[in-house]
């Protein structure tokens, strides 16, 4: 199966390592959420199942894989281990009958109240109970920033505006397997970009494509902000 197959059409499709630029998630933590991992004498079975399997022994991230990795970085890094993180998502999967609960608009509205289920009462709980009862907290701090920007269809997550829909820039897995492209021409930001940076001018570029230098400038712009 190769990237190209009709199959992949909708799921998107990213590398580890590409997921790791659009989302500021290192690769080494995004396949061990996926994969799972040892330590010790322990082994962690992975914090979800991705949409992607190519049978080619490679891990590869979908859309709402990377959605949903968005919520659980935001989750860890507001408090919860991986390990609270896996029961909240066991919760929210069989409440929202949903592989993916995190990347859906009923877990913006119903997150709170989820996590605090998850998290349960136990003592090594009470600082992160006592946290996620402060609504204005999770809501705005952790939910809401990472579900910025998605669009939902159906209450699934969509497409993703990274900067907001003024920017001209989409991520949509119905479109050139979720690559950022410039939604108005279709085109990935990674080729305008690179098209300007080889013909050393963005005017040279837009004419190449024949699209606007404005464009061709958000590209850049877009692309520079990833390797940043």
């Amino acid at each position: 199966m190769t990237k190209h197959d009709t199959s992949l059409i909708g799921l998107g499709l990213y590398t580890p390592a590409e997921a790791a630029r659009l989302i500021k998630v290192p690769a080494a933590k995004l396949t061990r959420w996926l994969k799972g991992h040892g330590s010790g004498n322990r082994t962690y079975p992975p914090l979800w199942h991705g949409q992607v399997d190519l049978h080619d022994d490679k891990l590869y991230l979908g859309f709402l894989d990377l959605v949903q990795s968005r919520m659980a970085s935001a989750f860890i890094a507001a408090g919860l281990s991986p390990q609270k993180v896996r029961r909240a998502l066991i919760l929210a999967r069989e409440l929202i009958e949903h592989d993916h609960p995190f990347a859906t608009s009923r877990f913006r509205t119903d997150g709170r109240t989820l996590l605090l289920e998850a998290l349960g009462e136990d003592e090594d709980d009470r600082p992160l109970v006592d946290l996620f009862k402060r609504g204005q907290y999770v809501m705005h701090k952790v939910i809401e920033p990472s579900l910025k920007g998605i669009d939902f269809d159906t209450d699934i997550a969509a497409r993703w505006w990274p900067r907001g829909r003024a920017s001209d820039i989409v991520l949509d897995p119905a479109r050139q397997f979720g690559q950022p492209i410039i939604e108005s021409v279709g085109i990935p930001t990674s080729i305008l970009s690179a098209a300007a940076e080889a013909e050393g001018s963005v005017t040279r570029a837009a004419r190449l494509f024949r699209v606007s230098t404005a464009a061709v400038q958000r590209a850049v712009d877009f692309e520079h902000g990833l390797a940043a």
